[in-house]
């Protein structure tokens, strides 16, 4: 197995630098690397007033495991488009007692096209769970905007059994608003 690296010295240098630590683990971009480290032996050492040059092998094991791929990163939301399509998605969830997630967004709303792809991300991460929808507030009659209590966007909200059960409005940071989301999805999971 080969190490891409810049620099094979990057790799040594790291290595030096951790060398009081037999097992380092890094992670990035969703995977992790293992760097294995055995026998420190090279560099200098200072004993009574005296440097001595410190000579060896060391080896260095390097593995990499990166994600399944096998699962989405993200899972694209569809559009409610009418009141008689959200009645239909609620009963398909009704009968499969599974809650669905509703992001009503408008198209010239910056907080709502910002928030779509982390909840999309979301969304495969519950993907056997939970369906993600979203709803353009501008494209669709408003007797579905009334139907949903909507007086802010971003609103996320969380429907089962046929009913709204919670909603987070994110007026704040994204990162806040997926954390709420997170934890409203948990409460009914």
């Amino acid at each position: 197995m080969s190490v891409l690296a810049a620099n094979s010295h990057v790799i040594c240098r790291d290595a030096l630098y951790q060398s009081h630590r037999e097992q380092q683990q890094q992670s990035f971009n969703g995977g992790w690397c293992l760097f294995l480290l055995k026998s420190s032996g090279f560099g200098t050492e200072y004993r009574k007033g005296e440097y001595y040059r410190r000579s060896g092998k060391r080896e260095i094991k390097a593995q990499a495991f990166w994600p399944d791929l096998s699962r989405p990163t993200s899972v694209e939301m569809e559009p409610i488009r009418d009141c008689d399509q959200l009645d239909q998605i609620l009963h398909q969830a009704q009968q499969l007692s599974q809650p669905i997630i509703v992001d009503w967004m408008a198209a010239w709303c910056r907080k709502c096209i910002y928030l779509k792809p982390k909840l999309e991300k979301l969304a495969a991460e519950y993907d056997t769970k939970i369906k993600f929808y979203y709803v353009d507030v501008n494209n669709v009659p408003q007797a579905l905007v009334k139907r949903g209590n909507i007086s802010k966007m971003p609103t996320i909200q969380l429907w089962k059994d046929g009913e709204m059960k919670a909603e987070v409005i994110g007026g704040h940071k994204a990162w806040l608003v997926m954390d709420e989301v997170r934890e409203m999805i948990h409460k009914f999971v």
